[in-house]
């Protein structure tokens, strides 16, 4: 995959691989807060598609640029047209099937929220199977505030992932939830105090830097499966063709081997 630097003058998504199979994909809109208009969804969807086809990558990271904001949900300039039914519908069908690409990305899709993740934002951070925040972040379904509803598929994320109650009170109250309060509701999955290049992040992918990489496509196969509420027999079925494939690889022999000779 072509891959430009974090730094590509002019690109609205960069995508740079820092170390094998580990992929970033970045909003590179900083001085629009990342906002998130619908060219900018379709391009972060297709570098999302593109990594996820690769064999050798084990995860993607979801960033934005700069540290004040992961992403200030949907543009409103390039909303302002969407004025009657038809319009609406149309615009939830596209940029909610932007967001599908990483809940059906086949790899596992980290969110790094470098600032506050607001709004579609929010919505985007939690398409994702993982939130990283830094302490300076929030995240917010501040939608209400504009008089709206979710509108990508981020309200049923939101209920699944932390209940109907904080789910009803992030809504309806718009809060900006901190990175302390989002890691003890599961809203979050850990906290980014050093950035991007430091020790917590570091800490927390180095297992999945080893971990084979259809490995985690067959743990992303059960997520995706547990997130579309498959029945408990279509989720079995996900896991049991995972494990043939994982269990007749090289790596899992080579792996059993090495631990058979440690205990001899």
């Amino acid at each position: 995959m072509q891959t430009t630097t974090p730094d590509a003058a002019g690109a609205t998504v960069l995508v740079h691989e820092p170390h094998p199979g580990a992929v970033w994909v970045t909003v590179n809109r900083a001085q629009k807060h990342n906002a998130l208009a619908r060219p900018v969804l379709a391009e972060l969807a297709a570098a999302v598609r593109t990594a996820g086809a690769r064999d050798d990558v084990r995860y993607l990271v979801v960033t934005g640029a700069g540290e004040r904001y992961f992403a200030a949900g949907g543009d409103l300039r390039d909303l302002a047209s969407v004025r009657d039914e038809a319009a609406v519908m149309a615009m939830m069908e596209e940029a909610g099937a932007a967001l599908d690409a990483i809940r059906t990305c086949p790899v596992p899709v980290i969110a790094f929220l470098n600032g506050d993740a607001i709004g579609g934002g929010a919505e985007l951070a939690l398409a994702c199977d993982m939130r990283l925040q830094s302490t300076h972040a929030r995240i917010g379904y501040i939608q209400a505030k504009l008089g709206i509803t979710s509108a990508w598929g981020g309200g049923p994320d939101l209920f699944r992932l932390v209940g109907p109650a904080h789910a009803m009170r992030m809504m309806s109250r718009c809060e900006l939830v901190s990175a302390g309060q989002a890691l003890a509701w599961g809203l979050a999955d850990a906290m980014i105090s050093d950035g991007p290049q430091g020790e917590d992040f570091a800490a927390f992918t180095k297992p999945l830097n080893t971990c084979p990489p259809q490995v985690l496509r067959g743990i992303k196969a059960q997520a995706i499966a547990a997130r579309q509420g498959l029945g408990w027999q279509a989720h079995r079925a996900v896991e049991q063709k995972h494990l043939v494939q994982t269990w007749l690889h090289d790596d899992h022999w080579a792996a059993s081997e090495k631990l058979l000779s440690k205990g001899s």
